[in-house]
């Protein structure tokens, strides 16, 4: 009897941290996912040809001083405006510049832009680093007016007024350093909801953002990624799926 209401008192202490730990884990690879790319060339995809091939089965971008981005540009998914998705993929690349995963966004065409693939709206920051907060996975408003938009660990909202940041921390430093592998390859699930935004990185939420603004939220758009103007650099990204919502 003792034994049954020690194990009762346990279930009972531990079973809060252990709802909140697993509402912290990406949810299972829903069914019906679509590849947007085949793994062979870039069928569905246009970017400066100059720096985006396939390379051993994966997109490749990258920029060395004879072949300059002018400007950020993207490799741009043809497949079309989405709204509420489920978008996986997996990423690496090195250090001496950042990338992005684009979505909800739209491709600039007047005229006023330094090439022909330049892409603003919500950005999924990526980067070979560990250290908070300049690293891989917070909202970044690319071409847009409210720079970092929500920073890796953040639960916050964009109001009329600005930004609003929640007391819950959803990762913090050490945790996110132990959770992203640098040099190597690592896992996203961006999950986008009406005006709720959600990052996982390997498995584990990293980001919780709504977008109330009247005027700046984004409510559907293209999916492109990234190579930024600067220094020298080269991403890669392969398994890249997607499944729309209504």
């Amino acid at each position: 009897m003792r034994y049954l209401l020690t194990c009762l008192l346990l279930t009972t202490l531990l079973a809060p941290a252990w709802a909140e730990e697993k509402s912290l884990q990406a949810p299972p690879e829903p069914e019906g996912m679509k590849s947007l790319f085949n793994g062979k060339d870039l069928s569905g995809w246009d970017g400066d040809p100059r720096l985006w091939s396939v390379r051993d089965g994966v997109i490749h971008g990258e920029t060395t001083p004879e072949n300059v981005a002018k400007g950020n540009t993207f490799l741009i998914s043809q497949h079309g405006d989405v709204k509420n998705f489920e978008l996986r993929l997996s990423f690496r690349c090195n250090a001496t510049n950042n990338s992005g995963i684009q979505y909800r966004s739209r491709h600039i065409t007047d005229g006023s832009v330094r090439n022909a693939w330049v892409v603003r709206g919500y950005q999924h920051e990526i980067r070979n680093e560990n250290m908070l907060p300049n690293v891989s996975g917070f909202i970044y408003d690319e071409g847009g007016k409210r720079g970092r938009i929500c920073l890796v660990g953040e639960k916050a909202s964009w109001e009329v007024d600005g930004k609003k940041v929640s007391d819950q921390k959803l990762i913090d430093a050490d945790g996110f350093q132990k959770l992203f592998r640098l040099d190597d390859w690592n896992d996203v699930v961006i999950i986008a909801e009406g005006n709720r935004m959600r990052h996982y990185m390997n498995g584990r939420l990293v980001l919780d953002f709504t977008d109330n603004h009247p005027e700046l939220a984004l409510n559907s758009g293209i999916v492109a990624l990234q190579l930024h103007a600067g220094k020298p650099m080269w991403a890669e990204f392969k398994n890249i799926r997607l499944k729309t919502q209504e």
